[in-house]
């Protein structure tokens, strides 16, 4: 399947300011399965400088230093890419006992995965829901994962907010609402507090019909012998050939699309719309 997909990010501002250097997260990540035929980003104004560099996750990110005062700024990505069709189940864990809940990483490997089995946001409340949807998977780990997913889909309210940070997982829980970073937070606290290392993923889903024109989110978890596996709470499924990934984190707020800001005395606001075309 080839897809091209055009993400256009519009900045206004009451008054002419000053921009402080930008970190852009627009380009795909490459993936066993999916070839980046083209990919074209073009910023208004042309910054003085742009370089392009790997971040400390293996993430491709560019940086953007701006010299001329402006009342906007937009960033435009084109990308057409070569989607291979296969079955998202098509793995083996091993050592074959992480099959079941709970299990322990091999040393090497947990050494590398600490960033993403941290505490942070698990909660007694968000323990208890995790263990809850495990014993429910009769504490499957495949099983689990896809019930988790699925549980956050068909019990929560989707809700759309532009921008801003995700809630924290315990307040997407007791609201049962949320975007879908709020949901794809959660999920990941609930899987660190099981011990399974989980990240946070931008990127888009084509077909969907809540994520036709933004930019998604969803999560990826490293499975023994599996590598990271994406699930999506949102739209409550392990994620396919239909995703495509602009970057992943342990940090939330570390992978936004744009990152910066800007000097003087005026008001921003922002219009993106995403483009997903199969071709």
């Amino acid at each position: 399947m080839i897809l091209n997909v055009e993400h256009t990010l519009y900045y206004s501002y009451s008054n002419s300011v000053s921009l402080t250097p930008h970190t852009i997260y627009l380009t795909p990540k490459a993936s066993p399965n999916q070839e980046i035929v083209s990919f074209q980003l073009e910023i208004l104004p042309t910054p003085n400088i742009l370089y392009k560099n790997i971040d400390v996750e293996g993430n491709a990110q560019s940086v953007a230093f701006f010299n001329t005062p402006t009342d906007r700024l937009s960033f435009r990505a084109k990308v057409e890419i070569v989607s291979e069709e296969v079955n998202p189940f098509h793995f083996i864990y091993y050592p074959f006992g992480a099959e079941t809940l709970p299990f322990k990483y091999p040393e090497k490997e947990l050494v590398l995965l600490q960033p993403y089995l941290t505490d942070d946001g698990i909660t007694t409340l968000i323990d208890q829901f995790a263990r809850q949807i495990a014993a429910e998977a009769n504490w499957k780990t495949t099983d689990f994962l896809t019930r988790i997913s699925k549980y956050i889909r068909y019990n929560f309210l989707y809700e759309k907010r532009l921008e801003g940070a995700a809630h924290s997982p315990e307040a997407t829980l007791i609201s049962r609402k949320g975007t879908c970073r709020d949901y794809a937070v959660l999920m990941i606290a609930a899987c660190k507090a099981l011990g399974l290392a989980a990240r946070f993923v931008s990127g888009y889903c084509y077909g969907s019909e809540l994520q036709a024109h933004e930019l998604h989110a969803w999560v990826e978890v490293y499975l023994p012998g599996a590598g990271w596996r994406g699930f999506d709470p949102t739209e409550g499924r392990i994620t396919d050939f239909h995703y495509i990934a602009l970057a992943s984190s342990a940090q939330a707020e570390l992978i936004n699309p744009i990152r910066g800001g800007f000097r003087g005395n005026a008001v921003s606001s922002l219009n993106a719309f995403v483009d997903i075309r199969q071709k």
